[in-house]
Formats: structure tokens, sequence, C-alpha cells
């Protein structure tokens, strides 16, 4: 990462938003090219804009076949004198040999044919072979076009009549362009990168000196074709199979859902989500960058990260009432991001890496803006407890759920706070007091558990062992007595029974 970001030490006691000091600083020489040219230097490509990288990958890529020249004629020439000193003895050997050097051979020219393909200059001797193979119809541009390419391809057209003749030429470029991607699908994302931002150099050159377009018509002209050609190639190169993009995209979403407890105080944001005027623009921003996944176009997708750092600048202007500096953006859009939490960011980031006029990314607003949004995302990705001036433990709770930060108590809060801001933070802390007690309750439960289990276990074996210690004897019925009069079955010799008589008186 070219780009070193961080932290100040911070008193968390004092941390406010009217706070001078900044967690987060980073210097505008930090954010060019680290090869001095003046243009902005890019993550992805390690730190050089977009120029000085092509030279560097081109550089690179000629001492990479230089070197498998090398190694190639060395391999031939030890073959060829392990050949000559065993023809005469290995005759049968000769048929294999000349079936390797041959394979060697056709080896050897595929890869001149290929790097001779992909890091000469264009030629018109090149370009009218291109448009010779360029003739068979290909099923992808013959396919139903969507309403959106229809439309495009319509606006492109109305567009290009304006330049009369040069209009002519730069649609047979684009369509010969088109059908020659059509047919390079099995190559890498980064080989069809080149290929288009060569297409890109190669017309706005041809642009400015042979049909002698003046600059502000050839930026206008480079937009339109940007918008032509990637809304006709978006769903083959972004986010292709090929490629780990969509792994990186789950992990940077999976790592900023981890950091929802991040405040804007930890981050020293100067921003008042409690002024209404400043939440509106808050939520303008947010919006502005979930909005960048849902266009197709590079160009527009840069357009949604500039109206959201716009919106972030008159947000910061607003609680500040001045104008808002490199060190109050940067940590602002951190903040942003990590509330947003946009889809498929690390695809859209790379899609306008690869696909982009460079011409964008290496000057003007849009450039700056996107490698600051680059910055964001690789400090969220490196963020640490010493980051956000907390302890290793306290930041393990936190990333793992166990607890949240501690709340402003409602004395802390400044007279003018809303009572809903207050209720909130009470709430939060009502609830982190719920979640402690709920894990106490959860530990007794277990324990009492236990205990009842032990206990059971216990009079078990007690009633055992008196049943073992004093056995249960059965003794027979003895038998009954019997009545006092039971042999006096006859009631002859008893007396008449008395009756009441009544007294006269």
């Amino acid at each position: 990462m070219f780009l070193s970001l961080t932290f100040s030490p911070l008193n968390r006691k004092k941390m406010s938003l009217k706070s001078e000091r900044r967690g987060i600083h980073v210097d505008q020489s930090e954010l060019l090219c680290k090869k001095g040219c003046g243009y902005y230097g890019n993550p992805a490509w390690q730190g050089f804009c977009s120029k000085c990288w092509r030279e560097e990958y081109h550089k690179a890529r000629q001492k990479q076949i230089q070197e498998d020249w090398e190694l190639a004629e060395r391999l031939q020439r030890e073959e060829e004198e392990a050949y000559a000193s065993s023809q005469s003895t290995q005759g049968a050997q000769s048929l294999t040999f000349s079936k390797f050097e041959e394979k060697k051979t056709n080896e050897k020219t595929r890869k001149v044919t290929t790097v001779k393909k992909f890091f000469t200059a264009s030629s018109r001797t090149g370009a009218k072979k291109e448009i010779q193979e360029a003739k068979a119809p290909s099923p992808s541009i013959n396919r139903q076009a969507s309403i959106e390419t229809d439309r495009v391809s319509k606006e492109f057209i109305e567009f290009l009549k304006t330049y009369h003749k040069p209009g002519q030429d730069i649609y047979k470029q684009c369509k010969l362009f088109l059908d020659t991607m059509n047919h390079k699908r099995d190559l890498s994302i980064e080989e069809q990168s080149e290929c288009a931002q060569d297409f890109y150099q190669n017309v706005a050159e041809k642009l400015q000196t042979r049909w002698k377009v003046p600059p502000e018509k050839v930026e206008k002209a480079m937009d339109q074709i940007e918008k032509y050609i990637m809304t006709r190639q978006y769903k083959y190169v972004f986010c292709p199979e090929t490629t780990d993009d969509e792994k990186k995209d789950l992990a940077v979403q999976k790592r900023i859902r981890a950091l929802h407890w991040v405040t804007p105080q930890m981050l020293c944001v100067p921003v008042n989500e409690e002024i209404p005027e400043v939440s509106d623009m808050v939520v303008k921003a947010i919006t502005d960058i979930i909005e960048m996944d849902s266009k197709r176009v590079p160009r527009d997708k840069l357009a949604c990260i500039t109206k959201c750092s716009k919106h972030i600048f008159n947000a910061i202007k607003i609680t500040k009432n001045e104008p808002a500096s490199a060190d109050d953006f940067l940590p602002t859009l951190i903040y942003i991001v990590l509330k947003g939490n946009p889809p498929r960011l690390q695809s859209n980031i790379q899609y306008i890496t690869r696909f982009c006029n460079p011409s964008r990314l290496m000057t003007g607003e849009d450039g700056y803006y996107f490698t600051n949004l680059c910055c964001a995302v690789a400090f969220i990705e490196k963020l640490d407890a010493q980051s956000l001036n907390l302890s290793q433990e306290d930041f393990d709770r936190f990333m793992t759920g166990q607890t949240s930060p501690k709340k402003q108590e409602s004395d802390s809060f400044s007279p003018d706070v809303c009572l809903g801001v207050k209720q909130m933070y009470k709430n939060l802390d009502l609830l982190s007091q719920l979640n402690e007690r709920q894990e106490r309750i959860v530990t007794e439960a277990k324990k009492l558990e236990k205990d009842l289990i032990d206990w059971t276990e216990g009079i078990t074996k007690e009633v055992q062992d008196i049943v073992e210690k004093y056995p249960l004897e059965i003794k027979p019925k003895s038998q009954a007595l019997a009545a006092i009069d039971s042999e006096n079955v006859e009631n002859d010799k008893l007396p008449p029974p008395l009756q009441p008589q009544v007294y006269a008186g």
C-alpha cells in the first residue's frame, strides 16, 4: 500500500466533534504517483498513476520475455549438444528429440506472437487485418440488445454526427474494438484492460493529431466512447468469474459489518448529524456511494463518488462553519463507507481502475476523490485497536459483539441536543446492560442445571445405600379376631327390643 494512514493519539475523555485534533492525517503529496510525475496514484497500480504503471508493467513484461528467450536458447543449446554426443549410439532417440525441438520452437513462436499482439503499437496494417477478421458476424453483437444498450447506441450516433467525417471514423474504430474484444473472451481481465487502455490512448491521439479536434471536444468524445463501449462490455468485464473480485467483496462487506460499532468520535469525524441539514447531507452521501453499483459506465460510477464527496464537504462546512480540509474529508469518507456498506465495493473499484478513461483517474476532482476512496477502503481493511486508540481486549470484545462502546451519559450532552438522541443513547445503554444480564443468567442457569443433576444423583445413591443396608421384610398377614357374638347365631333367647312408651302424666 503506497499511502500511509496514521492515527494521532486521542484523549478519549475529551473527544468531541469540536476537537481540533484529527485522528487520520494524509498529505496531498501521498495521494500522488510515487514516481513523481504529478498525477494521482492508485493502490491497484501499486502507487503509480495509469501512465507510469503501464510503463513499469511493460518493462517488467519485456524483461520477463527476454529472460524466457535466454532460457529457451540455453536449453536448446544444451539439448543440441546432448543430442550430438549421443547421436552415434542412440539413434532411436532422434525422432523423440525432433518432436521436442519442434514443440519448443512452436512454444517460442506462440510467445512472441502473443507479446507482439499486446505490446506493440497499433499500425495501419494491423488495423486492416483486424477489420478483415471482424467481418464475420459475431453472435454477441447480433444478440438482442437491451433497452439501455439501444438508447446509448442512438445517443452515441447522434453525438458523432456533430463531428462529421471524424465521427464516422470514430464509430468504425469502436465497432472494430467491440468485435475484437468479442473474440478475446479467453484473455485474462488484465489483458482485456490493456486492450481497452490502448484503445483509449490511440483514439485520443487520433482525435488530437489526425482529426485536429479541440481539447475540450476530445474530452467529451472520449466520455461518449467510453459510455458506448463499456455499456456493451459491462456484463463480460465487471466482476468476471476468472478473478477473485467477488471474494474480496464478501470480505470487505463482512469486515464493515463487524465494524458497525465504530462511532464518529473514534474517527474524529467533524460532522454533527444532530443538525438537520447535516443529517440530510450524510444521507445523500450514503445514497450516492450505494448508487454507484447500479451504474454500468466507469465515468458514471466516478460521478457517484464525486457527488458523495461533495455532500461530505458540505456537511463538514455546515458543521464547522468553515471550508473543510483533507484531514476532515478522509475520516468522514471512512465513516460514510462504514455506515453505508456499499455493495460490491471492491468490484466497482477494480472495474473503474481497469476500464475507465485513464485521464480521469490521473487528474481532476474525479481522480482525487477516487484515490481517497481507495485509501478509505484500504484503511478499513487494516483498521486495528491502535488505529482507534483502544486496548486490544476492548477491540476484540467490540469485534465479537460481546459488548459495545460506552455511550455518552445524559449529563454530558449539550443543552441543545434533542430528547430523541438522549433517549436513543439511554436505550443503547439499557440494551448493553440487558445483554450483560442475559449472559449472567445463562451462566447461572447452566450452573443450576449442573447442581440439580448432581443433587439427583446424590439422592439416588443415598436411597440405594439405605435399601441395601436395611432390606425390606414382608411378614405374613395375622388371623383376624372373631366377633364377641359370632357364635350366637340364633336370636331366640334375646329379649324383645324396647318400645317407646307415651307418658300420660
